[in-house]
């Protein structure tokens, strides 16, 4: 079994509760509120900016110049491309970059990436892998299974959302994390596979909880 396989089938419970959540669900089928989608937008924005850190410090880990390449990649893809894909999207919801930029983040959207910037200062590339893979692979399962269902009737713009997560290009830097993540795992010890799991579950809750957050449009009580 492929570490990745044996990371997936932990986590499935969690991935399930993530495909029946009210606001993965009002995507696909085009009900939910724009406002929270909105609310989602500003916030992912955000955590789009801590994501490029951690690509930036798995590039300082790496061992040797293709892995290197592969995570500057990423990092090029994520900060030029998938954030001004963001920016394009946000202004047909009339959200400017401005707004965008004065977004204030959500609780859980800082101990999300918190975490992640945690693992990946103190961790090793292996544990900072498996620690954004939830969120590559999972955004990658979602759009797929909500391109299955068919367009959202209700609200076309969701369904450009659906396509750039179900998009090959997309699958295709997921496949190579996933790849990358195996090759690491292979002879690992026991005790480290145990905590590279450990870390995927936990951002597998959060990925969770970010789709929770977004549906309560949270904020901070105090």
């Amino acid at each position: 079994m492929l570490f990745t396989d044996r990371l997936r089938q932990k986590a499935a419970p969690i991935w399930e509760k993530e495909l029946q959540h009210p606001f993965v669900k009002g995507i696909g089928d085009g009900t939910l509120p724009v406002e929270k989608f909105k609310f989602y937008m500003g916030q992912d924005y955000l955590f789009l900016i801590e994501y490029c850190r951690v690509f930036a410090l798995a590039v300082v880990k790496a061992q040797d110049l293709p892995t290197m390449g592969k995570f500057a990649q990423l990092l090029h893809a994520t900060l030029t491309v998938e954030m001004d894909l963001h920016r394009g999207y946000a202004r047909k919801f009339r959200i400017t970059p401005e707004e965008l930029e004065r977004t204030s983040i959500a609780p859980t959207t800082h101990a999300y990436t918190r975490h992640l910037l945690h693992v990946a200062e103190t961790g090793t590339l292996g544990d900072l892998i498996s620690a954004v893979l939830p969120c590559q692979l999972g955004y990658w399962e979602i759009g797929n299974h909500l391109a299955q269902t068919g367009k959202p009737p209700l609200q076309p713009l969701y369904q450009e959302w659906i396509q750039m997560y179900s998009s090959q290009e997309f699958g295709a830097l997921a496949q190579g994390l996933s790849d990358l993540m195996n090759t690491l795992a292979e002879g690992e010890k026991e005790k480290n596979l145990a905590r590279m799991e450990e870390q995927f579950l936990i951002s597998s809750r959060y990925e969770y909880m970010f789709w929770e957050m977004c549906y309560r449009e949270e904020n901070w009580i105090v």
